[in-house]
């Protein structure tokens, strides 16, 4: 476990993107939460969370994806995950959340 998170977040007009780099875990999870917390109240048209600099999430992680995805849903903004690097695609894939969120290459 870490608590080597990064969070970065980037507004234009109609997007927020959050940027995760290192790890997400137990450890880090809550700062994940509250850049997503962020990227919600800015109520963009789309939120896209990067994770090309990702190495790792664990179950917390995924969690508090889902609680932005759904969130996001609720509120009608657009939600997806982008560039994840091959070990946190292969995560996602077991989680099964590929099914449910929308992930760019």
């Amino acid at each position: 476990m870490s608590d080597e998170i990064v969070t970065n977040l980037d507004r234009d007009a109609d997007t927020t993107t959050l940027s995760l780099a290192g790890e997400v875990d137990v450890l880090t999870v809550d700062q994940v939460r509250v850049a997503l917390e962020e990227a919600l109240a800015d109520r963009p048209r789309e939120i896209v969370v990067d994770l090309s600099e990702l190495s790792f999430i664990d179950s917390t992680g995924l969690g508090a994806i889902i609680f932005g995805f759904q969130r996001a849903r609720d509120a009608g903004i657009r939600f997806r995950l982008a560039h994840p690097t091959r070990t946190v695609h292969q995560i996602l894939m077991l989680s099964g959340l590929l099914e449910v969120v929308e992930v760019t290459p």
